[in-house]
Parts: structure tokens; sequence; C-alpha cells
């Protein structure tokens, strides 16, 4: 960890997130963006048990084989729009085996927190509805690396036509930039330091006794 970081417990950056104003209606929107691979859905996880069970949006299940960053339009109107009203958002769920959506609709209550966690969260469609950005810091080649090795061989014709994807899409539309909080994970837990558009938060390590295993 770096010097200046004071270790804290998740739960700190559970109670800075809910002293947010909200965002998008009653609801702090809050993005955890980052490469494939980087440990976005694994930090979103303990994030949102250390916010006592908040919602997580999984980008997963928006986008689609044909459109793997041509989904704002669609997550606009079944997410943000129901809300930003305060109302239960009802959203079509991609599955990835059988290449369509449905039959199953997911519910997304306007909980105080809503986290959205998937390549491309940040992206400028969405930033005027976050409270906040938190971009996972690892470098692109090392999490596609790691994002291959967990998904086998099974995906590698997936990732051939991901990479050169997400490439293009942070090429023209990047997330890092506007993130006010960079995370790092570490074996026992992770450090949470200021963003590029950081602007009040401290920067802070943040550990948990069953942290993730270091990454490689």
């Amino acid at each position: 960890m770096t010097a200046h970081a004071t270790p804290a417990p998740l739960s700190r950056l559970a109670a800075e997130l809910l002293r947010l104003p909200p965002s998008c209606g009653p609801v702090r929107l809050v993005a955890v963006d980052g490469h494939a691979g980087s440990g976005k859905s694994t930090f979103a996880d303990r994030l949102a048990e250390a916010l006592g069970g908040a919602p997580v949006l999984r980008l997963d299940d928006i986008a689609s084989h044909d459109a793997l960053f041509d989904w704002t339009e669609r997550l606009r109107r079944q997410v943000i729009v129901p809300l930003s009203r305060g109302e239960t958002a009802h959203y079509e769920t991609y599955d990835w085996h059988a290449r369509r959506f449905g039959p199953g609709i997911r519910t997304l209550p306007p909980a105080p927190v809503v986290l959205v966690e998937g390549v491309g969260a940040g992206r400028r469609a969405l930033r005027p509805f976050l409270a906040r950005l938190l971009w996972m810091e690892l470098p692109r080649d090392e999490a596609w690396v790691r994002g291959r090795d967990r998904d086998g061989a099974v995906q590698s014709e997936f990732w051939d036509g991901w990479e050169p994807a997400e490439r293009r899409h942070f090429a023209e539309d990047p997330s890092r930039p506007f993130a006010q909080s960079l995370v790092r994970q570490w074996r026992e837990g992770y450090e949470v330091l200021r963003g590029p558009n950081e602007t009040a938060a401290q920067s802070q390590a943040i550990t948990q006794g069953d942290g993730p295993e270091a990454i490689r």
C-alpha cells in the first residue's frame, strides 16, 4: 500500500457514499468501471454488502453479443427513467449462452445507493446521473490476461472480439479521466485513492479479513 493511505474498514467508503446527494431521483447511482477482468464484480459485491445489501446492476445483463456497448438507450429507458422517478426499474437480462434476452425480468428498487458495475458504467451518457464514479485501477493488458484466464479457452473467441471493441470504446468515450476514486485490489482488501476528477474524498486503504487474492 502507499505510505499516505490510512487503513479503514470498507464501511467507511459505504458511509461516504451514503452522505452524497442523490443523483438520479432519490437514488445515489454509483458506477464501478474498469477494464474487463479488473475485478469490478467482486468489488461491487463487497461494497454492496457493506452498504447493507445495496442492489447491483450488472451491465453484462444489459449488453449483448450484437451490442457490446450500444445499450445506452435501453438502460436509460428501462433503468434510469424509472429510478429518476423514484420507481422500481424493470429490465430484460441477456442470456450469453442462448444469445437472446429474456425470458426473465429483473427488478431494481430505488434504494439509497444503487451500484452499476461493468465496462462502460462511467460513460459520457451516464455520468450526469452518477453520484460517484469508481475506476478499478488495473492496467488494460493485465486485466485482459486475468479475464482470459478466468473464462478459459471456451471463451477465447469472444475475447478476440471483445478486446478491440473495448479498446475502441475507451478511445472514444473514456471513463478513467472522470473518476472521483481509483480502486486498487490487494490481498487484504482494497485501496481507494483520489481519482483524476476527485474533489473532496480522502485517499484511503480499505481492508477486510477475507479479502480477495492478490492480483497476479
